[in-house]
């Protein structure tokens, strides 16, 4: 495996695989995946994110980074491997932040919708029945006004309760896009909610 300090021919193999690549030669920038990809998940992603689905994912957006910004890569006589690192490392942080930000609206949210659940306290069945009832209107009116993208992630996570997963496959989406976009739908939800209960 290649790592930060090379020989010579191996900083020229890598800097002619690179070169390929943006060439749009598809074997060389397989030959780069080869050679970095599963130290950066050992190494550098799995150690900060545990979990392989999004090891995987941030391992993906790193080398999508790697064809994006190869052409502003300076030859300083350094291997590839310590920019990955860099941008791997970075996509870690940004999923972590991501995740904290998520479970923050997602404690929001369920905090709003709790009425609806089975097992909401209330004094007496009437009463319990009639605040489902006013909630799930009000549930409905906010979903109505969001984006329908917005709408479509809340509806497939919280209403019909299905797992991450299977919510991003729905939405033909990348896992790390579907929770981007759950975050954003249950701030949107947030903002219209209290806009009709401010």
């Amino acid at each position: 495996m290649r790592g930060n300090s090379q020989p010579p021919d191996a900083l020229d193999w890598e800097r002619e695989c690179l070169r390929r690549a943006q060439g749009g030669d598809r074997e060389a920038f397989a030959q780069l995946y080869r050679a970095f990809a599963p130290r950066l998940y050992a190494q550098v992603l799995m150690p900060r994110l545990g979990q392989r689905q999004a090891a995987e994912d941030a391992l993906s957006e790193t080398f999508r980074m790697l064809l994006e910004r190869s052409a502003d890569l300076d030859a300083d006589g350094r291997s590839l491997y310590a920019w990955l690192a860099r941008v791997a490392t970075n996509k870690a942080l940004d999923m972590h932040r991501v995740r904290t930000r998520s479970a923050r609206a997602l404690a929001n949210f369920e905090g709003l919708i709790a009425p609806l659940r089975e097992g909401a306290e209330s004094a007496d069945a009437v009463e319990r029945d009639a605040t489902r009832g006013r909630v799930r209107e009000t549930v409905d009116q906010v979903l109505t006004a969001l984006n329908p993208r917005y709408r479509r992630a809340i509806e497939l996570r919280f209403l019909e309760e299905q797992p991450r997963e299977l919510c991003a496959a729905r939405m033909e989406v990348k896992l790390g896009t579907f929770d981007v976009v759950l975050l954003r739908a249950l701030r949107a939800f947030r903002v219209e909610w209290e806009s009709r209960h401010g």
